[in-house]
């Protein structure tokens, strides 16, 4: 085989490998690459491009019913999911009644995708979560500013296939603007990064921090 025939061939196999890297990254979805960057942003930077980083979405948050609010239906990253069935009632006050008590607060250590209920120093309870991953959840200390049986969530980019708007969200206790701990009906992945900044829990262990906590109390995130 002659060397001209071997450069040739290579100079060939080269082109064709080109062709079908570039037609398969065309055949993708170009919002998979925007949302990685996206993505990649926020987690670099602390950034959460959603809603519930900002004021306004504070002030929809107060808006917002606390009885359960019948046939509407629920999306999580631009999919429909069912629907948590009733969950029982609570008789404790809700809404912005304070009852600070710092003997106790609410820790969530993110590498451990735990939240553990704290009590004069010990461990009382701790359950798995599941954190930002379509944005990240800030690290820092605040107190519960307002506590509802159930809500309202919507936020997330429909472009980008992050939009979700899911009603009836129990046991929310927002303690950061739009981030609060709450129970999520649409995933079972718990243990995992799945949110979009908040802090994800089983609805029935979600329901146990409720009726412990009280607005006041202090929440604690840390990596």
């Amino acid at each position: 085989m002659s060397a001209h025939f071997k450069s040739g061939f290579g100079h060939l196999l080269l082109a064709t490998l080109a062709f079908v890297i570039m037609a398969v990254l065309i055949a993708l979805p170009v919002r998979r690459h925007i949302y990685r960057a996206y993505q990649n942003v926020g987690l670099t930077f602390g950034v959460n491009l959603n809603n519930i980083s900002t004021d306004s979405y504070k002030i929809w948050i107060e808006t917002q019913p606390e009885n359960k609010t019948p046939n509407l239906k629920a999306i999580f990253l631009n999919e429909e999911v069912q629907e948590a069935n009733q969950l029982a009632d609570t008789t404790l006050v809700l809404g912005k009644t304070l009852g600070v008590d710092d003997s106790k607060w609410i820790e969530v250590d993110l590498s451990e995708q735990r939240l553990y209920m704290k009590q004069n120093g010990n461990t009382i309870n701790s359950f798995l979560i599941s954190s930002g991953k379509w944005a990240p959840t800030p690290t820092g200390e605040w107190r519960i500013w307002i506590k509802l049986r159930y809500t309202r969530m919507r936020g997330g980019v429909k472009a980008l296939g992050t939009f979700y708007d899911l009603p009836n969200v129990p046991y929310t206790m927002y303690y950061d603007r739009g981030y609060g701990v709450h129970g999520a009906y649409w995933h079972n992945n718990f243990g995992q990064p799945m949110s979009h900044g908040c802090i994800n829990m089983r609805p029935e262990e979600a329901g146990i921090v409720f009726n412990w906590a009280s607005v006041g109390t202090r929440v604690v995130v840390h990596n």
